[in-house]
């Protein structure tokens, strides 16, 4: 049995009793007590300026040039928070009951209910920082609708959330560097966990600029480094993203938990040709005012203002009448593949659905005029003033469609289709973001704590922010106050020594191939499997097949990769070689994790265990429980299971009708 340390007590006193009760290390000793954080986001960000500003010593590494380029900026919607400031209902107990539905009833209850708790407390940091949320005309921060909920709490900063957030940590996170309380190691990749006597001392980075690798010690180590959808190659994720971090401690001990459990994000801009490397999330907080569609004729080749209303299918709100476009993300994704897959899909690929915005600038428009006391506004005026309106909420994001598709979304619908955006799985934490090895913790999209099967929108920088400006601090500190007399540890032990030459080992094994077959080529084969596979949809049969075609693809990699340059320089190619190496791993385990849950539950959806109208259908007599996976060697994992029990939210069919 896995020990996930939850607190006793009611769950909404837990967290309460927690801060109460923890041990606290006093100024003088944090001094004294180093933390290495791997990973600049808003959780490794966060984290890295409020233990900073608590006074330990923090090295901080990231491999972009900057902090503030972490992908966190890519996270354009918005996130959530119980404010009630509309008075529409909110509270902190119906944010927990939403995110644990969303997640189709697979996360733990205290984790989600201390996530609601504290999210009032983002915004007020946030907004301390200067982070410029929307407001309403009365100076009010303004919210909008996500899917999953019924209430307006999505706070934003137009279509730059995320952004703007990573701004607000990455000063705070200067403001100690200036200081001296952090040193911030740019440009480093970590590539391995140093352990002495089971704890985590410290990590191997490589310097990616000159090649050198570099040791450092820390008392405790923070994994930060985001989520593992670049295994399926085409995502929503920046190119750099990737899950050697986390997956460098899954084999030093780590476990690695529901690593299936990824999700598909309804609103992306679709697929257009072989030549793609990635692709382009459209927010989710489109869904807000746009309505989705397709024709109600199968291969309707007309342009979609020619097909007259009554010829459209709004089939979310035909099939969802209660949430209508703001179904959750996996049953609005697996709605669209349904349609394209019966032969309804637009676009020269058939691989799209519409997400019009006609009604709403309609809709504005005529709000407009009436407030500027218009009272007989022509249709022309109307439009205007509604166009107005939405590019003021959503401008940035309509700019960037018309960018990459050369379409004017004012003028006609955007085509969207799902993709891979973010994983709900990652390491294995307690209550405390502690991994299974004492010292080692997880923040962010790099643990799998918070969002059960699915993810609702908005919710991710939301659990970033807890991870680190609200949690850690005080659950890093219940371990640290037992490591004060532990003097800092000479990076020439035998461990870091050990540590730095399998390393050395590995890239030289890479260097030493010079194959035939370039790091993508592998990686794009890899995707494919993973997306026909272990995608939108899978089965015992297509499992089984890909854990093949994995394991021989992962043969092949390591006799035919060619990675030109040298180690010991600047070298993109072997960056990209090495995560390519952990993905080959991750996505056989990925595949074990899902032929072992022979249920559907939120991102996972199991063609054999559906209702009759094709929804996830969740077996929670055998399955509610966390599969945390221990590495035991090439293709040998062993599962360790956290049962999930359910106080306050008690399972149901999951229903958005």
């Amino acid at each position: 049995m896995l020990d996930a340390k939850i607190p006793a007590g009611p769950l909404d006193k837990k967290w309460e009793n927690y801060k109460g009760h923890c041990k606290l290390v006093n100024p003088a000793n944090k001094r004294s007590l180093e933390v290495i954080i791997v990973g600049t986001g808003l959780a490794g960000a966060s984290a890295a300026a409020s233990l900073g500003e608590l006074g330990y010593k923090v090295k901080a590494f990231c491999f972009q040039d900057s902090a503030r380029r972490a992908h966190s900026i890519a996270a354009q919607g918005g996130i959530n928070a119980a404010k009630n400031y509309q008075n529409d209902g909110d509270s902190v107990y119906r944010l927990f009951y939403d995110t644990v539905k969303g997640g189709d009833y697979r996360a733990r209850e205290a984790n989600v209910h201390r996530l609601a708790e504290v999210s009032g407390n983002i915004i007020d940091q946030c907004v301390a920082q200067g982070v410029p949320f929307a407001r309403e005309y009365g100076g009010l921060l303004s919210n909008r609708s996500f899917g999953g909920t019924q209430v307006q709490r999505t706070f934003y900063a137009a279509g730059q959330t995320g952004q703007q957030l990573l701004l607000g940590a990455y000063s705070a996170l200067e403001r100690q560097v200036a200081l001296g309380n952090v040193k911030l190691y740019a440009r480093h990749e970590m590539l391995d966990i140093v352990t002495i006597d089971g704890k985590a001392r410290g990590i191997i980075a490589r310097n990616l600029i000159t090649g050198e690798l570099e040791r450092h010690f820390g008392h405790a180590v923070i994994i930060a480094s985001g989520g593992y959808g670049n295994v399926f190659y085409l995502s929503t994720n920046a190119m750099g993203s990737n899950v050697t971090a986390a997956w460098k401690a899954t084999r030093k001990g780590a476990y690695f938990g529901n690593p299936c459990f990824t999700q598909i994000h309804p609103t992306c801009i679709p697929v257009s040709g072989d030549h793609q490397s990635k692709l382009t999330l459209m927010s989710e907080s489109l869904r807000n005012d746009g309505r989705i569609w397709v024709p109600r004729k199968k291969d309707d080749n007309r342009k979609p203002n020619d097909i007259p209303e009554d010829e459209r299918d709004y089939y979310l709100e035909r099939r969802y009448p209660a949430f209508g476009n703001l179904v959750p993300r996996d049953v609005a994704s697996r709605a669209a593949k349904e349609r394209c897959d019966a032969g309804y899909g637009v676009g020269s690929s058939k691989q799209a659905v519409y997400l019009d915005y006609a009604a709403a600038i309609q809709r504005y428009g005529k709000i407009e005029a009436g407030k500027r006391g218009l009272e007989s506004p022509t249709a022309e005026q109307v439009r205007q003033l509604g166009m107005e309106v939405v590019a003021e909420k959503y401008g940035n994001l309509f700019e960037m469609y018309e960018k990459i598709t050369g379409e004017n979304p004012y003028q006609v619908p955007m085509r969207i289709y799902p993709a891979v955006h973010y994983t709900m799985g990652g390491l294995w934490v307690d209550y405390e973001l502690m991994t299974s090895v004492p010292g080692l913790y997880a923040l962010g999209e790099a643990n799998f704590s918070d969002h059960g099967a699915n993810r609702l929108g908005a919710s991710a920088l939301m659990q970033g922010l807890a991870d680190g400006y609200f949690v850690i601090p005080y659950t890093i500190g219940n371990y640290l106050a037992d490591e004060i007399r532990t003097k800092p540890i000479p990076t020439d032990h035998p461990a870091f020594e050990e540590a730095e030459k399998q390393v050395k080992d590995n890239i030289a094994r890479l260097m030493g191939i010079q194959g035939t077959k370039s790091v993508d080529h592998f990686h794009k084969r890899l995707g494919k499997i993973m997306w026909d596979k272990c995608g939108m949809a899978r089965n015992e049969q297509g499992l089984k097949q890909a854990i093949e075609e994995i394991k021989a693809l992962r043969a092949e990699f390591w006799k035919e990769v060619r990675i030109p340059g040298a180690a010991g320089e600047f070298n993109p190619e072997l960056e990209k070689a090495g995560r390519v190496a952990d993905f080959l791993e991750l996505g056989e385990l990925m595949c074990i994790d899902a032929l072992e849950r022979r249920e559907s539950c939120g991102g996972h959806f199991r063609e054999e265990s559906q209702t009759e109208d094709g929804e996830a259908l969740r077996d929670d007599a055998n399955f509610s429980y966390v599969a945390a996976w221990e590495y035991k060697g090439d293709s040998n994992y062993v599962v360790h299971k956290e049962p999930l029990v359910f106080e306050e939210c008690k399972p149901t069919q999951r229903s958005y009708k």
